[in-house]
């Protein structure tokens, strides 16, 4: 039997609310991610409905490279059409391939729309 530390990042808020944007017909939110995992660098965001297909959205980056211990605020954009379809956003740790790694663990966190 093997036992170990996990370390996961974080997500914040928990359950994000989906507000009118600055341009019409887009609604947006807010979310910060924290690393808090020495062995990842990078995080994908992924956005999904209440059956966990992929709803579109727009953001800056869809892979954000946040260092350990460092945090980054993201803003998501969606269509007024997707809004009511829009269950979860999730951020996923990706492991970058050839790179000398502890651990095979990927941590995924999601949060809940309002």
């Amino acid at each position: 039997m093997f036992s170990s530390i996990s370390f996961a990042h974080e997500m914040i808020p928990t359950y994000p609310e989906l507000k009118p944007s600055y341009v019409d017909g887009l609604y947006s939110t807010d979310i910060l991610i924290f690393n808090r995992r020495k062995d990842v660098r990078y995080y994908e965001i992924s956005v999904f409905d209440k059956d966990w297909n992929h709803i579109p959205f727009a953001t800056n980056q869809k892979i954000l490279k946040i260092d350990y211990l460092r945090k980054k605020n993201v803003e998501l954009y969606f269509r007024k059409q997707e809004k009511e379809n829009v269950k979860y956003i999730c951020t996923t740790s990706k492991i970058l391939k050839g790179e000398v790694q502890y651990t095979i663990i990927t941590s995924r966190i999601c949060s809940k729309i309002k």
